[in-house]
């Protein structure tokens, strides 16, 4: 592996300067300190390959990626964009990663074509978790990747994805939906990164927490939540985990993004590390109170799926 270059060292590409990229640097849990020497783990979501985001902001964050030698790449669903379309594209900047890429679908995917999606990825050299975990090993170090299939539409089953997980080995998860970090975490898994909500693409006056929190129901919008020091818990009200929102890469509706919360980003971890190593983007937020969906918008989501897929084949027919 070429040498590693050291923090904060990065100069954004013209590409990641135009199309304004952030690079976001956090370190790992405490439980990795006693498990993993070091590893730099990058973070995607949301790319979203399609008429709404230009295919050159897709190559300028595998390119920004790539700059800073990332053990793996975890990319955290949806892939597309309303359509099956720019499957060929998806696959052109999946091969742009160096490295292994290991990913989950979200739901865009789900709407769109889930296995089309998936086998698009797979073209690309993408290994696709659906409630599944993996072992890989990266400089000696093994490291468990948990992967929920997307929990918006129905999909996510935690019990399946776990099932046969180790309690020796390090372990992180991935989840399309924040809010299925909650489950994870009670199964050990203290760092969990999904997508999503594109950060509220728009986060002046806090306005992303208005429109995701208390309309959308969400307890995580963007960044870090929760607690990457938890070993002690005589505090029963602490987080058993920590979960990471990234604002993701392109755009599903509207383009634009307004406010530095709200910026394209790739995100780096280096598991192994701890809080105050070096400087981060920012500290760990509390929640929002954040609202579980009910059984009839549950039930809609699920319908939407089907109702898609028998559009599709009709329209094939």
């Amino acid at each position: 592996m070429a040498a590693r270059r050291a923090h904060g060292s990065w100069r954004p590409s013209s590409g990641a300067r135009r199309y304004g990229i952030r690079l976001r640097r956090f370190a790992g849990p405490a439980t990795y300190r006693d498990q993993i020497g070091h590893l730099r783990i990058a973070h995607l979501t949301d790319q979203h390959v399609g008429r709404i985001t230009p295919f050159e902001v897709q190559i300028a964050a595998a390119e920004m990626t790539n700059a800073e030698n990332p053990d793996v790449v975890f990319l955290t669903g949806d892939f597309v964009c309303h359509s099956q379309l720019y499957l060929d594209q998806l696959t052109e900047v999946m091969r742009a990663f160096k490295g292994p890429v290991i990913a989950v679908l979200g739901n865009h995917d789900h709407w769109s074509g889930a296995d089309e999606v998936r086998r698009a990825l797979e073209r690309g050299g993408v290994e696709v978790l659906q409630n599944r975990h993996t072992v890989i090993t990266l400089r000696d170090q093994k490291l468990q990747v948990v992967g929920l299939d997307d929990a918006y539409t129905g999909h996510a089953n935690r019990n399946e994805a776990i099932k046969g997980l180790r309690k020796d080995l390090p372990a992180i998860g991935l989840s399309h939906i924040a809010e299925e970090a909650d489950g994870l975490w009670r199964h050990g898994i203290p760092l969990v990164l999904s997508g999503h909500t594109h950060g509220g693409q728009v986060t002046v006056a806090r306005l992303h927490e208005l429109a995701l929190g208390m309309i959308g129901g969400h307890k995580y919008v963007h960044g870090l939540y929760g607690s990457r020091d938890h070993a002690d818990r005589r505090d029963q009200h602490q987080p058993e985990g920590a979960v990471y929102v990234g604002a993701g890469i392109g755009a599903a509706v509207l383009p634009f993004r307004i406010g530095e919360r709200g910026k394209r980003e790739v995100t780096m971890f280096e598991l192994g590390c701890e809080p105050g190593d070096f400087v981060e983007h920012h500290a760990e937020q509390e929640p929002l109170k954040g609202r579980k969906p009910t059984q009839a918008t549950i039930e809609r989501r699920a319908a939407a799926v089907v109702r898609k897929r028998l559009r599709r084949e009709k329209n094939q027919a």
